[in-house]
C-alpha cells in the first residue's frame, strides 16, 4: 500500500501538492487490488485514465498544431500517435519512476504487472487525470509539458526507431546492424527481454521488453539519440 511518504516523495518528483491525496492514490490503484479488497474497497484508476487520455489527446494535439505549422492533419495525427503510444508514455515514466507507485493485487504483482508497458501507460493516463480534477488544466498541462513532450522531436522515433536506425546507418555508412539479446528475465508467461544492439563493432544501445520486438525498438532509440549527439 501507498505510505505518506510515498505519496510525498512523488509530489515532490512532479512539483505539485495534492489537495485531495484520494485522487492520487487512485490514479496508482489497480483493479487487481480493487478485487482483493473484501471491505472499504476504494476505487481503481480506470475513469481518471479516461479522463487523462483525453486531456493528453487535448494537450499534446494543441502543442503539435503551435510547433508544426505547415503540417498537415494526417501528419500531425501520426506523430501523436508515436507520442501518446504506450511504450514511448512508458518510456517517458521513467523519469519518474512511476511503477514503484502502482497499487497492484498479489496475482498481477506475482506474474509481473509492475513492469506491464500496458498498466504503465495507463497510469500516467491516470494521474493527468487527478492532476485535472485537483489543479485544473495549467497542472495537468505542466505535467505533460515537463514529462511526456519534453522531448518530442526524438519521441517520434521512438515507435519506429529501428528503420529510422537502418536509414541512418545506411546513409552514413557506418556498416552492419546486429541486435543481440543479452539477458532474460521472470518467468515463461512474463519474460522480459533485454537486447543490445551493435553498429558495426560498436554497441550503441540496450533496451528491455516484453517481446524481443520491443526490446530491440528501445535499444535502436538509445542507438539513434547516441549517433544523433556525436
Amino acid at each position: 500500500m501507498l505510505r505518506e511518504q510515498d505519496i510525498f516523495e512523488f509530489e515532490q518528483k512532479i512539483g505539485y501538492s495534492f489537495k485531495n491525496k484520494d485522487l492520487l492514490i487512485q490514479a496508482f490503484t489497480h483493479s487487481s487490488l480493487v478485487n482483493e479488497q473484501k471491505i472499504n474497497k476504494k476505487p481503481d484508476y480506470e475513469r481518471l485514465e479516461f479522463l487523462g487520455d483525453a486531456v493528453l489527446e487535448m494537450i499534446s494535439s494543441a502543442y503539435l498544431y503551435k510547433t508544426y505549422p505547415d503540417k498537415k492533419e494526417g501528419e500531425m495525427s501520426k506523430i501523436r500517435a508515436s507520442l501518446v503510444c504506450e511504450p514511448a508514455l512508458a518510456y517517458c515514466s521513467e523519469q519518474i519512476n512511476i511503477k514503484k507507485y502502482i497499487q497492484l493485487g498479489k496475482g498481477e504483482e506475482a506474474t509481473g504487472g509492475r513492469n506491464k508497458e500496458s498498466i504503465i501507460a495507463d497510469v500516467m493516463e491516470a494521474v493527468i487525470g487527478a492532476l485535472f480534477l485537483d489543479g485544473g488544466i495549467e497542472e495537468s498541462k505542466r505535467f505533460i509539458d515537463n514529462f511526456v513532450l519534453t522531448n518530442a522531436d526524438s519521441m517520434q522515433m521512438f515507435s519506429d526507431s529501428k528503420s529510422i536506425l537502418q536509414e541512418i546507418t545506411q546513409g552514413q555508412n557506418l556498416g552492419n546492424i546486429r541486435y543481440e539479446i543479452c539477458g532474460e528475465s521472470g518467468p515463461e508467461h512474463d519474460k522480459i527481454f533485454e537486447v543490445r544492439v551493435f553498429v558495426g563493432d560498436k554497441n550503441l544501445g540496450e533496451g528491455t521488453g516484453k517481446t524481443k520486438k520491443a526490446a530491440e525498438q528501445k535499444a535502436a532509440y538509445q542507438a539513434i539519440l547516441v549517433l544523433k549527439n556525436n
